[in-house]
Protein backbone atom coordinates (compact mmCIF):
# COMPACT_ATOMS: atom_id res chain seq x y z
CA UNK A 1 0.00 0.00 0.00
CA UNK A 2 2.92 2.63 1.12
CA UNK A 3 4.57 2.12 -2.55
CA UNK A 4 1.39 2.84 -4.79
CA UNK A 5 0.94 6.10 -2.20
CA UNK A 6 4.93 6.75 -2.80
CA UNK A 7 4.09 6.05 -6.92
CA UNK A 8 0.85 8.34 -6.54
CA UNK A 9 2.60 11.18 -4.76
CA UNK A 10 5.60 10.96 -7.45
CA UNK A 11 2.76 11.44 -9.92
CA UNK A 12 1.14 14.45 -8.40
CA UNK A 13 5.04 16.02 -8.06
CA UNK A 14 5.76 14.87 -12.22
CA UNK A 15 2.16 16.91 -12.82
CA UNK A 16 2.93 20.08 -10.86
CA UNK A 17 6.26 20.67 -12.72
CA UNK A 18 4.48 20.27 -15.99
CA UNK A 19 1.34 21.65 -15.66
CA UNK A 20 2.06 24.72 -12.97
CA UNK A 21 6.44 25.55 -13.85
CA UNK A 22 4.82 28.75 -14.82
CA UNK A 23 1.93 30.08 -11.77
CA UNK A 24 2.78 31.49 -8.68
CA UNK A 25 3.06 29.69 -5.54
CA UNK A 26 1.10 26.54 -4.62
CA UNK A 27 0.83 26.24 -0.60
CA UNK A 28 3.50 28.62 -0.02
CA UNK A 29 5.68 27.40 -2.25
CA UNK A 30 7.39 27.55 -5.31
CA UNK A 31 6.28 24.64 -8.20
CA UNK A 32 9.47 23.17 -7.96
CA UNK A 33 10.32 23.50 -4.89
CA UNK A 34 6.48 21.94 -3.78
CA UNK A 35 7.09 19.48 -6.11
CA UNK A 36 10.60 18.20 -4.32
CA UNK A 37 8.73 18.27 -1.25
CA UNK A 38 6.33 15.95 -2.49
CA UNK A 39 8.86 13.86 -4.31
CA UNK A 40 10.32 13.60 -0.56
CA UNK A 41 7.34 12.80 1.28
CA UNK A 42 7.23 10.02 -1.41
CA UNK A 43 10.63 8.42 -0.74
CA UNK A 44 10.20 8.61 2.94
CA UNK A 45 6.53 7.13 2.59
CA UNK A 46 8.59 4.22 0.80
CA UNK A 47 11.04 3.87 2.98
CA UNK A 48 8.61 3.69 5.62
CA UNK A 49 6.59 1.02 3.73
CA UNK A 50 9.55 -0.76 3.29
CA UNK A 51 10.75 -0.94 6.53
CA UNK A 52 7.71 -2.00 8.57
CA UNK A 53 7.67 -4.59 6.01
CA UNK A 54 11.00 -6.11 7.21
CA UNK A 55 10.21 -5.09 10.97
CA UNK A 56 6.86 -7.40 11.01
CA UNK A 57 6.59 -8.27 14.50
CA UNK A 58 9.53 -7.09 15.91
CA UNK A 59 8.43 -3.72 17.31
CA UNK A 60 11.29 -3.33 19.95
CA UNK A 61 13.86 -4.04 17.58
CA UNK A 62 12.46 -1.59 15.07
CA UNK A 63 12.34 1.32 18.03
CA UNK A 64 16.01 -0.02 18.80
CA UNK A 65 16.67 0.85 15.44
CA UNK A 66 15.17 4.19 14.69
CA UNK A 67 16.72 5.39 17.89
CA UNK A 68 20.11 4.47 16.93
CA UNK A 69 19.72 6.31 13.28
CA UNK A 70 18.41 9.11 15.18
CA UNK A 71 21.27 9.99 17.35
CA UNK A 72 23.64 9.21 14.29
CA UNK A 73 21.81 11.91 12.69
CA UNK A 74 21.83 14.12 16.26
CA UNK A 75 25.64 13.66 15.89
CA UNK A 76 25.98 13.87 12.61
CA UNK A 77 24.04 17.64 12.63
CA UNK A 78 26.38 18.34 15.92
CA UNK A 79 29.45 17.56 13.67
CA UNK A 80 28.23 19.91 10.86
CA UNK A 81 27.54 22.95 13.05
CA UNK A 82 30.80 22.53 15.06
CA UNK A 83 32.84 21.92 11.88
CA UNK A 84 35.16 25.06 12.57
CA UNK A 85 36.24 24.44 16.11
CA UNK A 86 36.55 20.30 15.28
CA UNK A 87 38.63 21.26 12.29
CA UNK A 88 40.88 23.36 14.57
CA UNK A 89 41.32 21.08 17.11
CA UNK A 90 42.19 18.16 15.18
CA UNK A 91 44.50 20.90 13.47
CA UNK A 92 46.00 21.88 16.89
CA UNK A 93 46.45 17.22 17.75
CA UNK A 94 48.32 16.79 14.03
CA UNK A 95 50.73 19.71 15.11
CA UNK A 96 51.54 17.61 18.07
CA UNK A 97 51.57 14.55 16.59
CA UNK A 98 53.63 15.02 13.37
CA UNK A 99 57.39 16.06 13.09
CA UNK A 100 58.25 19.58 13.86
CA UNK A 101 58.47 21.74 10.26
CA UNK A 102 55.59 19.48 8.67
CA UNK A 103 53.55 22.66 7.43
CA UNK A 104 49.90 22.62 8.97
CA UNK A 105 46.84 24.60 7.81
CA UNK A 106 46.18 27.61 10.27
CA UNK A 107 43.79 29.35 11.15
CA UNK A 108 42.81 32.41 8.83
CA UNK A 109 42.22 36.13 9.88
CA UNK A 110 40.73 37.07 6.84
CA UNK A 111 38.58 35.85 4.09
CA UNK A 112 40.80 34.62 1.45
CA UNK A 113 43.49 34.57 3.57
CA UNK A 114 46.13 31.38 3.62
CA UNK A 115 47.78 30.53 6.35
CA UNK A 116 50.54 27.99 8.05
CA UNK A 117 51.77 27.33 10.98
CA UNK A 118 55.39 25.20 12.17
CA UNK A 119 56.27 23.28 15.19
CA UNK A 120 59.39 24.21 16.69
CA UNK A 121 62.35 21.50 16.66
CA UNK A 122 63.83 20.57 19.69
CA UNK A 123 67.24 22.64 19.50
CA UNK A 124 64.85 25.91 19.08
CA UNK A 125 65.11 26.33 15.34
CA UNK A 126 62.30 26.34 13.03
CA UNK A 127 63.03 23.61 10.08
CA UNK A 128 60.21 24.07 7.35
CA UNK A 129 59.69 21.43 4.77
CA UNK A 130 58.77 23.35 1.38
CA UNK A 131 58.53 22.80 -2.44
CA UNK A 132 61.20 24.77 -4.70
CA UNK A 133 60.12 24.26 -8.39
CA UNK A 134 58.11 21.15 -7.30
CA UNK A 135 61.05 19.53 -5.49
CA UNK A 136 61.04 18.85 -1.83
CA UNK A 137 63.56 20.52 0.11
CA UNK A 138 64.01 21.58 3.71
CA UNK A 139 64.63 24.71 5.04
CA UNK A 140 65.55 26.63 7.99
CA UNK A 141 63.95 29.88 8.90
CA UNK A 142 66.25 32.70 9.26
CA UNK A 143 65.01 36.36 9.23
CA UNK A 144 68.37 37.39 9.16
CA UNK A 145 69.06 36.01 5.59
CA UNK A 146 68.51 38.65 3.24
CA UNK A 147 67.33 35.84 0.62
CA UNK A 148 66.75 32.11 0.38
CA UNK A 149 69.92 30.04 0.06
CA UNK A 150 70.47 26.87 -0.91
CA UNK A 151 72.99 24.30 -0.72
CA UNK A 152 74.43 23.29 -3.83
CA UNK A 153 73.67 19.55 -3.94
CA UNK A 154 69.80 20.55 -3.72
CA UNK A 155 70.03 23.58 -5.72
CA UNK A 156 71.15 20.91 -8.86
CA UNK A 157 68.17 18.73 -7.84
CA UNK A 158 65.94 21.67 -8.99
CA UNK A 159 67.92 21.28 -12.50
CA UNK A 160 70.21 24.50 -11.66
CA UNK A 161 73.77 24.10 -13.41
CA UNK A 162 76.12 25.19 -10.32
CA UNK A 163 79.03 24.50 -12.11
CA UNK A 164 78.03 27.23 -14.83
CA UNK A 165 76.82 30.21 -11.81
CA UNK A 166 79.24 32.78 -10.93
CA UNK A 167 79.73 33.03 -7.00
CA UNK A 168 79.89 36.89 -7.30
CA UNK A 169 77.61 37.55 -3.87
CA UNK A 170 79.31 38.18 -0.58
CA UNK A 171 77.34 36.05 1.86
CA UNK A 172 78.01 36.39 5.69
CA UNK A 173 77.72 33.11 7.87
CA UNK A 174 78.94 31.81 11.01
CA UNK A 175 82.06 31.13 9.56
CA UNK A 176 82.90 34.15 8.13
CA UNK A 177 81.97 35.98 4.56
CA UNK A 178 82.02 33.16 1.33
CA UNK A 179 80.43 34.08 -1.69
CA UNK A 180 77.57 32.93 -3.94
CA UNK A 181 75.59 32.90 -7.11
CA UNK A 182 72.60 34.61 -8.24
CA UNK A 183 69.40 32.41 -8.77
CA UNK A 184 65.79 33.10 -8.98
CA UNK A 185 63.36 29.99 -8.07
CA UNK A 186 60.28 29.81 -10.47
CA UNK A 187 57.57 28.87 -7.26
CA UNK A 188 58.57 28.12 -3.86
CA UNK A 189 56.11 26.74 -1.33
CA UNK A 190 55.07 26.59 2.13
CA UNK A 191 51.98 24.24 2.70
CA UNK A 192 49.50 26.15 0.45
CA UNK A 193 51.28 28.90 0.49
CA UNK A 194 53.08 30.23 -2.94
CA UNK A 195 55.07 32.07 -4.10
CA UNK A 196 56.47 32.70 -7.79
CA UNK A 197 59.54 34.54 -8.87
CA UNK A 198 61.37 33.99 -5.71
CA UNK A 199 65.08 35.26 -5.68
CA UNK A 200 67.48 32.92 -4.28
CA UNK A 201 71.31 32.30 -3.77
CA UNK A 202 73.26 29.33 -4.16
CA UNK A 203 75.92 28.83 -1.60
CA UNK A 204 79.81 27.44 -2.19
CA UNK A 205 80.07 23.87 -1.69
CA UNK A 206 80.51 23.14 2.20
CA UNK A 207 79.79 26.98 3.35
CA UNK A 208 76.12 26.16 4.30
CA UNK A 209 74.82 23.24 6.51
CA UNK A 210 71.01 23.74 5.95
CA UNK A 211 68.99 25.76 3.55
CA UNK A 212 67.81 28.79 4.58
CA UNK A 213 64.47 30.63 3.97
CA UNK A 214 65.15 34.03 3.97
CA UNK A 215 63.73 37.51 3.69
CA UNK A 216 63.00 37.38 -0.04
CA UNK A 217 60.00 34.72 0.96
CA UNK A 218 59.13 35.67 4.17
CA UNK A 219 58.78 39.87 3.30
CA UNK A 220 56.41 38.73 0.37
CA UNK A 221 54.12 37.30 3.15
CA UNK A 222 51.32 39.50 5.05
CA UNK A 223 52.78 38.27 7.96
CA UNK A 224 54.95 36.29 9.71
CA UNK A 225 54.86 35.97 13.44
CA UNK A 226 56.43 33.54 16.32
CA UNK A 227 55.14 31.88 19.39
CA UNK A 228 56.83 30.04 21.87
CA UNK A 229 56.57 26.90 20.06
CA UNK A 230 54.71 27.75 16.28
CA UNK A 231 55.54 29.82 13.46
CA UNK A 232 52.41 30.91 11.81
CA UNK A 233 53.19 32.49 7.81
CA UNK A 234 50.09 34.29 6.28
CA UNK A 235 49.15 35.18 2.47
Amino acid sequence: MGAWVALLLLVVAALVLLLRADAGTIAGFDPSDFAILVAGVALLIFIASSLAGSYRGRAGQAVRDVLTWALVAVVLVAGYSFREELLGLGHRVAGELLPPGTALRGEPQVVGERSVRIRKRSDGHFMVKTEANGIALSMLVDTGASTVVLKPADAQRLGIDVERLRYAVPVQTANGTTYAASVRLRNLAVGNIVLDDVDALVARPGALKDNLLGMSFLSRLRSYEFTSEYLTLRS
